[in-house]
């Protein structure tokens, strides 16, 4: 099972791209720190019962633990898609746009900061493949066209967000890993949203956002309620399970399977055909993912 790890990440990227393509939109005309409170409140509300007898476990995690685990709330569960989203409503939610180029930055901040915090020693075999990744996703994404610049006189802010964004991810999948030293797969995913909807309910209390609440649809109930059975509460599990038993610099690049998903659902909802260079960028892409899974990445010391 440790070498089918990185497929448990894919299919976590996997679900991530479902949510984007079909269930996200309908959740776009409500205050965005209300959708992540709910999504998370959901979802430990779900897991609570089964993890009351795991509080001896949670009392004995030291301050690093809790640090990492708080790092992860703040930055995974709120701020990273917050800010994304906030970036996406500056430019008119434009696809082939600065904002869509900046947040691939994602796997370069994870490597990077994978290198630091976690001391991952990157073989240099890992770098090639990376860098074949990448550019699979930039073809896959934006073909040999440049990103759209010109988007209005909010394209610096936007800019500004989507780097807080690819930021955001990518220290948290780092943090993410680092927390899940002393737990296990399971209880990470219960306390990584427990804290997420802590801080969320204290943001949507401080914005006023709860006057909120009255204006969901059922429409928007059921989008809430599959989500938490899907890319929210299990994509998760699937996610910590394969990050658990990999580096924090492979589960980075495997997360490069979403930018894949959702341009198949393109196809297969809206009837956006992919183009020869797109198909030529999805297949380096997918190589790329399928080398870097099966390196073995070595640590410089115990972090």
């Amino acid at each position: 099972m440790d070498r089918l790890a990185p497929l448990f990440v894919i299919l976590a990227a996997i679900l991530w791209g479902v949510d984007g393509i079909v269930l996200r939109p309908a959740l776009y005309g409500l205050p965005v720190p209300l959708v992540v409170l709910i999504e998370s409140g959901i979802v430990a509300l779900i897991l609570s019962p089964f993890f009351v007898r795991k509080f001896s476990k949670i009392n004995s995690l030291h301050r690093k633990d809790w640090l990492a685990f708080w790092g992860v709330a703040v930055f995974g569960g709120a701020l990273g898609t917050m800010a994304i989203v906030k970036a996406l409503f500056y430019v008119n939610f434009v696809n082939l746009s600065i904002v869509v180029l900046i947040q691939k930055l994602q796997p370069v901040f994870a490597l990077i900061l994978a290198a630091v915090l976690l001391k991952e020693k990157l073989p240099k075999e890992f770098f090639y493949w990376s860098a074949l990744a990448l550019t699979g996703t930039y073809f896959l994404t934006f073909g040999f066209n440049i990103p759209i610049l010109d988007t209005g006189d909010k394209t610096f802010e936007a800019s500004m967000y989507a780097v807080i964004a690819a930021f955001s991810f990518g220290f948290s999948t780092v943090l993410s890993k680092r927390a899940l030293r002393s737990v296990s797969y399971s209880l990470g995913t219960y306390l990584r949203f427990l804290l997420t909807t802590l801080i969320m309910l204290f943001l949507v209390l401080m914005l006023g956002d709860y006057n909120s609440i009255r204006e969901i649809t059922t429409t928007q109930f059921i989008a809430f309620m599959i989500i938490a059975f899907s890319s929210g509460g299990l994509a998760i599990f699937f996610y910590y399970y394969g990050l658990k038993k990999i580096t924090a610099s492979v589960a980075t690049i495997c997360e490069l399977a979403f930018p894949l998903t959702a341009i198949i659902l393109e196809y297969l909802i809206r009837g956006n055909i992919l183009g020869p260079v797109q198909w030529f960028g999805a297949i380096i892409l997918v190589a790329g993912i399928i080398k870097v899974s099966g390196l073995k990445i070595s640590k410089r010391k115990e972090y």
